[in-house]
């Protein structure tokens, strides 16, 4: 049983520390009395009071734990009385162990000694009862603290699924809405084409769990089932280029979460060309930063790169943006380029981590 075990269960966590915490007072008791007359005889009677402290604690434990909730004030009371009675308890026990044994007989006792041996008793006693308290409080601390974490963990991981998911409908849509219009032209080969794309692209997006990560080498792969969909659309007129180094290649990503970018420079560039238009995508790693690069070469002016990041419905880059953002917090950028001569550029910044 490792440490986190032991913290993690409070009954065997107490025995521990009661145990070892009265051990550790009776050598402190017997090697701080090197004045004393170290007979054999002595030990046994620092080993009595120990175990008589370690026996009349006990109780207290059990009794705190029943006015844990009551008011401070009456908590406090409580804690005073009981570690008073508990002290002189422990006193009237320790002076008739000295006397019996290391004595050799009952002597009467002064009461003003009496009642000083009970007040450094006490000043135990309560020293055991501030450390009792203070680790249940602690215990209790942490308990909140990982509720908190549970608790922000899973609102993390279904503020991913839903942005993931949300992904699914708005492509199956359009991917949909080609298909039909495929049929209704009578491109039936292009339209099972299209459809057998699709059912490989929708395959991976059911086997891989919204909140996990890929590396970006397998991102691209699935990445091209989509653009094989398009290009059945769209035939000679898209043409896609990647460019990805090994470092990049390896690093991990969140799943699917170039396909929406794509989509956007399919539906603002690629769609409104007459001629040939073209996707880079690019990827690269600078100093611990994954920096990933989606151009086009869509018939879009300077100023109106902002009007089209804004299309969309929430759907597609601020999707892309929103999932980076709660992955990552503030250790990622996402920003809008004019590419030249015309197009867009979306460049994004991620730290760079590998399996």
């Amino acid at each position: 049983m490792n440490w986190r075990q032991l913290f993690d269960d409070r009954n065997k966590f107490f025995w521990v520390l009661q145990l070892t915490g009265w051990i550790g007072y009776g050598l402190i008791q017997y090697l701080g009395s090197f004045t004393q007359e170290m007979r054999d005889i002595y030990m046994v009677i620092v080993a009595l009071g120990a175990y008589a402290g370690f026996l009349l604690t006990i109780p207290l434990r059990y009794l705190y734990r029943r006015i844990w909730n009551r008011r401070p004030a009456w908590l406090f009371f409580v804690v005073l009385v009981a570690s008073f009675v508990t002290a002189a308890l422990w006193a009237v026990i320790d002076n008739a162990t000295n006397w019996e044994i290391y004595r050799f007989g009952y002597r009467p006792i002064n009461p003003l000694f009496y009642f000083n041996y009970t007040i450094a008793k006490w000043y135990i006693i309560l020293s055991w009862s501030g450390l009792y308290f203070v680790i249940k409080y602690y215990q209790m601390l942490q308990d909140e603290k990982q509720k908190a974490l549970t608790a922000a963990s899973m609102a993390h991981q279904s503020q991913l699924k839903m942005l993931r998911y949300q992904l699914n409908p708005h492509f199956l849509f359009n991917t949909l809405n080609a298909i039909s219009t495929l049929i209704l032209v009578e491109e039936n080969k292009a339209a099972n084409k299209m459809m057998s794309r699709l059912s490989d692209f929708l395959r991976f997006s059911l086997d891989n769990e919204p909140i996990k990560r890929i590396t970006l080498a397998r991102e691209v792969e699935v990445l091209m089932l989509y653009l094989d969909i398009e290009k059945v659309r769209f035939e000679e007129r898209l043409q896609v280029f990647t460019a990805i180094t090994e470092d990049a290649a390896r690093a991990l990503v969140p799943s699917m979460f170039l396909q929406p970018l794509i989509e956007n420079s399919i539906k603002y560039a690629i769609a409104r060309l007459e001629e040939q238009g073209t996707i880079e995508i690019n990827a690269r790693v600078e100093v611990e930063t994954l920096v990933i690069e989606v151009k086009d070469n869509g018939p879009v002016a300077v100023h109106e790169i902002p009007k089209r990041s804004n299309k969309g419905g929430g759907v597609g880059l601020s999707n892309t943006a929103e999932r980076l953002k709660a992955l990552y917090g503030k250790q990622y950028s996402f920003n809008l380029f004019a590419n030249d001569p015309t197009g867009c550029i979306v460049e994004i910044r991620i730290p760079w981590q590998v399996v």
